[in-house]
């Protein structure tokens, strides 16, 4: 057991769509990332998906709608709903997870981050 400081973990690390784990419990992730510009469209059909704004202003499109998530903000993606995240400025998030989400989903490309470092 262990004190988890975010403005701290955050400082040691500046490359974006690139999630850190930060801690594990029952089978979840809890990880940071720092996002910038426009992700992928994807899904996850197994694992539903919670986006905490620590920072900044994140969009998620949705195929019939544009969500705003502020500071101090979260939304859940639910398991097979196709999105798109995107980062006008640079946004700090939190991410809550199974373990075994892979960032792009059901799409494979250069964002695809399959073994994420523990920071």
């Amino acid at each position: 057991m262990k004190v988890i400081n975010i403005k701290e973990k955050f400082s040691l690390f500046n490359d974006h769509w690139n999630p850190k784990i930060i801690g594990e419990l029952n089978g979840q992730h809890v990880k940071l990332a720092k996002l910038k510009g426009e992700f992928v469209w994807h899904k996850h059909d197994n694992e539903d998906e919670l986006f905490y704004v620590v920072k900044g202003e994140l969009q998620i499109a949705f195929r019939d709608k544009i969500q705003t998530i502020h500071e101090n903000e979260f939304i859940i993606v639910p398991r097979g709903v196709e999105h798109k995240p995107i980062a006008n400025d640079e946004v700090c998030v939190l991410l809550f997870e199974p373990c075994s989400t892979i960032n792009t989903g059901d799409t494979r490309n250069d964002f695809t981050k399959e073994n994420l470092e523990s920071i």
